[in-house]
């Protein structure tokens, strides 16, 4: 069981912003940027590549439109901001549970990495 598991489970706190019955999201603890957000299914899949595009393709979905939401939510959505998946270790994953980063409210830069 993962940390973002424990969140969904509310055996440990988070600063949760957006909630569906499929998606949950908060603010990262260790922010990259003025708005730092991780948004997560609630179902367990371990990374990217464990994504079954015939089943899965509609949570990705829900999770790119919690992203706009959220983005309107913060008033980043007109200047723009970045979604970011990182998958496995040399990805820059840290938590094995999928889950996409919402950055914004700065100048993003390129290559990010």
């Amino acid at each position: 069981m993962t940390i973002f598991t424990k969140i969904i489970k509310r055996e440990i706190p988070a600063d949760i912003i957006y909630e569906t019955e499929k998606v949950l999201a908060f603010k990262d603890i260790d922010p990259k940027a003025p708005v730092h957000v991780l948004i997560i299914p609630k179902q367990e899949i371990e990374k990217i590549t464990d994504i079954d595009g015939k089943k899965d393709a509609h949570l990705l979905g829900e999770m790119v439109d919690a992203a706009n939401q959220i983005a309107k939510q913060m008033n980043i959505h007109e200047n723009g901001f970045r979604l970011v998946i990182n998958c496995g270790g040399n990805g820059g994953q840290a938590v094995y549970h999928l889950h996409m980063h919402l950055l914004g409210g700065r100048q993003m830069n390129w290559p990010p990495g």
